[in-house]
């Protein structure tokens, strides 16, 4: 900690070392314009935005990067940067260059706050598409009181506290009810950031409590949002009027129908269609951003704001299945390197906290702050009692809750830009919110170590974490690759049983051959897809037999490329693709080489193959994984063969199949001490059973003492229907996996799933 805090205090030199420099040529180049009648501090309004621009993202992230370092929200950092910058320090010390450098001008304040208005609609985008809305489902109903409390009674709060305050805090005295409505939904609404990023600190989110914290406080941040936009229906109008007021919750309900229903529907298409479809780069952002701007212009149509439409836009986005984690992160980036820097440096720049000198404002704000972290923690804390909880977890739900975080900065900014709000007032409400939130995680880390682990939640978050760490329970998408041989057909059948564990997009291409000459040109690949779609129906009810969740159907996309070569297969590569299924006849020779096609193919794809070969005859039928049959999966320590083992699982148990795990112990004396690998490959075997139980997959283990690894994985094949084995890449023009592999492929007399690494994947 003492290291980090140098660390802090040293960036901290360096942003004050920066904003001196700045000073000094601002402060030259303002005397230089002025004495030359110059039109502004650099001579053109461009310079004086680029600044400012520059000056909000270097006090921003370096004060988030310190905030970050003591364990506080980096936003925090950001939005006290902008307090520093705006009149309550450096206004206070400096206020003709303060003015200078942020003038008070329309036409310039306006290029500077566009961005920061367009930064609230992503920030509201990236907070909807956290929203997962399944953990919602799966404990919704244990946080619906603590919802329904934590938002009324801090309403109530802010809503009475509004008819406390002096007419010359409210820019329009005469829609004190209106600003009551606004201010008591700021007060009941939290932060979901700030929450989760506190439990996911603490391991918590996979605990009883981490997820009813966090549903609970996704159901109450979206329940505000709601309200925000009724709230903003109700200003336009000016008053509270009963048919305007009915007709705006009609058009937001109209909205959020629509949205979950054909909207949701139409959003996945988009996303899919982008990335399947179109070669320029970063097109699917672009999609993304179309997305969010056409629901905030709608929502804007039908009279509330247009954060709303921004919000569902980013809830709609984060469900699609085509939304893979490379996506997802060029988004967040360019949002939290810019845009959130601005928009909070902004709200900061708003706030001046020198009228808090004033003891009366002072003693309100004060009353706000506890009237906020009263009304917060006693309305979940309630709801939490009411559900059941012990004291010392109810407890911890009521501190939890107390984060407003960013989301009251946005809803204060909105409130502040549509005259709601008075500047005073606003800067009570970001005093407000930056007490609770720095106040938040100690108090919320303090609750939580309080509270035990029973035995049977440590069951299921030890098997929770054994899932994530699975290879197949990471995949986001396949790519399959097959043709119309019997091998091909049952590739197809294969992925099917990978993919609908998860409900994962799959793309299905069909190499065309001599005996697919009778399907059209272009048309769809029929037998495949009612292959890979009926074995992924099958893997998901059984998934959702076990673990009485249901599991989204897969997302397919079925074509025929002709031909298939290294060109199509990179070009499809770049869309996202985690594994690559291939499944061709006549892909090996008589000696285990591979065929040239799939040479080709392999060389367009840069992460995981997964290769299925026919084995010693090609044209024998494929087996049909049942009951009782056996997929027999060699071990011997490497990440690859993890990775095998765990592809075995997830094709053992939807058919119910059993699995035998293979250890070739190459000493010949069982007895003698055994070397690190063997180790290695021992606790590999445990974890691998471990899984298994999991699953509920019988699984056998058989140890063997043989000089050659080939010929005892070859024998122990007789008894099994199909082979799963894992295999390092070697460098090289060809496909080649090192003499074990190879000699499997050519000697083995059951069909085989090479699971091959990426290139360049250490595996020692």
């Amino acid at each position: 900690m003492a290291r980090e805090c140098r660390r802090g205090r040293s960036q901290a030199a360096c942003v004050v070392c920066f904003l001196l420099l700045a000073a000094s040529q601002a402060d030259a180049a303002a005397g230089a314009s002025s004495g030359a009648g110059g039109v502004g501090l650099t001579g053109s309004s461009e310079g004086i935005f680029v600044l400012e621009l520059v000056l909000l993202l270097v006090v921003g992230r370096g004060l988030g990067e310190l905030f970050q370092r003591l364990d506080q929200p980096a936003i925090m950092g950001q939005l006290i940067g902008g307090i520093l910058l705006g009149p309550t320090l450096f206004g206070w010390l400096w206020p003709t260059l303060q003015h200078s450098v942020f003038p008070s001008d329309p036409a310039q304040k306006g290029m500077i706050e566009a961005v920061a208005q367009l930064g609230i609609l992503l920030l509201l985008m990236l907070t909807g598409m956290e929203t997962d809305l399944k953990l919602v489902r799966r404990v919704g109903a244990s946080c619906l009181s603590i919802s329904t409390t934590g938002i009324i009674v801090p309403f109530v709060c802010g809503f009475a506290f509004s008819f406390f305050l002096p007419e010359s805090l409210l820019p329009n005295p005469s829609q004190r009810l209106v600003a009551g409505i606004f201010l008591g939904t700021a007060l009941s609404i939290s932060s979901v950031k700030i929450v989760a990023m506190v439990v996911r600190e603490m391991n918590f989110m996979r605990r009883n409590l981490g997820q009813i914290i966090v549903s609970s406080a996704i159901i109450e941040d979206t329940i505000g949002w709601l309200i925000i936009a009724v709230t903003f229906g109700i200003v336009s109008h000016g008053k509270v009027e009963l048919l305007p007021l009915l007709g705006t919750v009609a058009a937001v309900a109209a909205f959020m129908i629509f949205s979950f229903t054909i909207g949701r529907r139409m959003v996945f298409s988009l996303i899919r269609w982008s990335n399947d479809t179109l070669q320029s780069e970063y097109a699917v952002i672009t999609v993304i951003l179309v997305i969010m701007g056409t629901m905030a212009w709608v929502t804007n149509l039908i009279g509330v704001h247009t954060v709303l439409g921004a919000f569902v836009a980013g809830i709609l986005i984060g469900e699609s299945p085509i939304l893979s984690r490379h996506i997802e992160a060029q988004l967040r980036g360019i949002i939290t390197a810019l845009f959130m820097p601005v928009f909070f440096g902004m709200a900061g720049l708003s706030a001046n906290l020198t009228v808090l000198a004033d003891p009366h404002l002072a003693l309100l704000t004060a009353a706000l702050i506890a009237i906020a972290s009263v009304g917060k923690f006693s309305g979940a804390f309630l709801g939490g009692r009411a559900a059941g909880m012990s004291w010392k977890e109810a407890t911890a739900v009521g501190c939890a809750m107390n984060a407003r975080g960013s989301t009251e900065v946005i809803v204060a900014s909105i409130g502040l830009s549509v005259n709601i709000l008075s500047d005073t007032l606003f800067t009570m409400i970001v005093t407000m919110a930056v007490c609770t939130t720095l106040s938040m995680p100690p108090m919320l880390r303090w609750a939580l170590r309080r509270l035990p682990m029973s035995p049977e939640e440590k069951e299921r978050v030890e098997r929770e974490a054994l899932d994530e760490r699975g290879f197949v329970a990471r995949l986001e998408r396949l790519l399959v690759i097959v043709d119309d041989s019997a091998v091909g057909k049952f590739a197809a059948r294969l992925a099917g049983m990978v993919g609908g564990c998860s409900g994962m997009p799959i793309t299905l291409l069909r190499q065309n051959t001599e005996l697919s000459a009778s399907l059209p040109e272009g048309g769809r690949p029929r037998e495949h897809v009612r292959q890979l779609r009926r074995a992924a129906k099958s893997s998901a009810d059984a998934v959702q037999q076990d673990e009485g969740t249901p599991v989204e159907e897969v997302h397919l996309t079925a074509r025929n490329e002709i031909p298939v070569t290294t060109e199509t297969v990179a070009d499809e590569s770049r869309k996202g693709y985690d594994l690559l299924f291939v499944g061709l006849g006549g892909s090996t020779g008589g000696n285990g080489a591979f065929a040239p096609r799939l040479n080709d193919i392999a060389a367009g794809f840069d992460g995981a193959l997964c290769l299925v070969l026919p084995g010693e005859v090609d044209a024998r039928p494929m087996p049909r994984l049942g009951k009782g049959s056996t997929i027999l999966v060699p071990i011997n320590g490497t990440e690859v063969a993890r990775r095998a083992a765990d592809l075995a699982l997830a094709l053992a148990r939807p058919r119910k199949a059993h699995v035998k795990v293979l250890y070739v112990v190459r000493e010949k004396r069982l007895g003698r001490r055994p070397s690190i690998s063997r180790w290695r490959e021992e606790a590999m075997l445990k974890e691998i059973v471990e899984l298994a139980d999991r699953y509920d997959v019988p699984v056998r283990t058989a140890i063997r003492t043989h000089t050659s690894p080939g010929d005892a994985i070859c024998k122990e094949a007789r008894q099994a229907a199909l082979v799963v084995m894992g295999a390092t890449q070697r460098p090289g023009p060809d496909l080649f996996f090192g003499p074990t592999a190879m000699s499997v492929v050519a000697n083995c007399p059951q069909p085989i799933v090479l699971v091959a690494s990426e290139r360049g994947l250490r595996t020692g």
